[in-house]
């Protein structure tokens, strides 16, 4: 009984087989052609999704190039604008008073001169000098002390300028993160900023309401200060209001930037400080040696003085000192 149950499963099993088999056989080929029209079917969809991917790098890319070209198309308007202006406009004195931080008028500096110039003139005829150094105390007192005095200026300015310049700069991008448009940064460092870069900014913010655009504003900055750092400023405004992008990202660059500049000028200062001080010394050692020796034996070197040919000797060593002094000047000083 039990051998036969098993006969009886085997031939079911074979049946069961047999139909399976034959089955499988006749179907084969429809499920050949149902896994191969899936199989290209995804195949089809694969090469869809990969032609978006492409098409969307494709518009990234001519996107990218478009801004870049943009960028750089604004780059050259702005450069050959700011050369232009450069070639057209040559510092004046109005421009250095208004540089200087000063509300005197020309007119009023050129006699303030003239007054100290003749002062020195009448001191220099009270205490017995000759006429002709007199007239040179009058030329140089008139002319060439304010002068000084007015580049000096200038460049403390400048010099405050530089230092506040990057903590305005930070400022207004914590304002624009914070939700603030440009304008109303910029109306915050007029406020709350320091000088002189407040007042540099109060006259771009009075600029924008009488109806420059901010851009406009900020470059005619750079009337007032010329520096380089304030045109690095109003080429990225400028580039911001025409190609858009990150303007806090922008500024936080731009003063991480200047910061850098900042530490390279006064390290390259520090490196030069030897051959400054070297520079110095070489200028001035003629000078005390003459003074020396007058004081020690005056009537070695009186001759000097009053002969013609001494005149001669002293024109040209002066001539030649200013040679030497300009030199090593233009050999120290570095433009970063």
């Amino acid at each position: 009984m039990f051998g036969l149950d098993l006969t009886i499963v085997a031939i079911v099993a074979l049946a069961a087989v047999a139909v399976g088999a034959l089955g499988y056989g006749l179907l084969f080929s429809r499920i050949e052609t149902e896994k191969k029209a899936e199989s290209r079917v995804n195949r089809v969809k694969s090469a869809e999704t990969d032609q978006n991917k492409v098409k969307a790098a494709r518009e990234r890319m001519q996107e990218m190039s478009k801004r870049r070209k943009s960028v750089q198309d604004s780059l050259k308007d702005l450069e050959k604008k700011q050369q232009e202006r450069s070639k057209r406009a040559a510092p004046t004195l109005k421009s250095k008073l208004s540089q200087a931080g000063l509300t005197l008028s020309p007119t009023q500096f050129t006699l303030i001169g003239i007054g100290f110039g003749l002062f020195m003139a009448a001191a220099a005829f009270v205490f017995g000098a000759p006429a002709v150094v007199a007239g040179g105390l009058l030329f140089i007192a008139g002319i060439g002390v304010p002068r000084w005095v007015l580049n000096f200026m200038v460049k403390r300015r400048m010099n405050k300028f530089l230092e506040e310049f990057p903590n305005s700069l930070d400022v207004m991008v914590r304002s624009i993160k914070s939700g603030l448009p440009l304008t109303d940064a910029l109306r915050l460092i007029a406020a709350e900023g320091q000088e002189p870069v407040r007042s540099e900014f109060r006259r771009v913010v009075e600029s924008q309401q009488m109806g420059l655009s901010v851009p406009d504003a900020c470059a005619r900055m750079f009337t007032y200060i010329p520096l380089q750092e304030v045109n690095f400023f109003s080429i990225v405004i400028a580039i911001q209001s025409q190609a858009g992008g990150n303007l806090s990202e922008a500024l936080g660059n731009l003063s991480r930037v200047l910061r850098e500049r900042r530490k390279m000028r006064a390290k390259v200062d520090a490196l030069s400080m030897e051959a400054k001080a070297s520079a110095v010394i070489i200028g001035a050692l003629p000078l005390i040696v003459m003074l020396l020796v007058y004081l020690t034996t005056p009537d070695y070197i009186k001759v000097i003085f009053i002969d013609p040919r001494g005149h001669l000797i002293l024109g040209a060593s002066a001539v030649w000192m200013t040679i030497g002094i300009l030199m090593m000047r233009k050999m120290i000083n570095f433009d970063i």
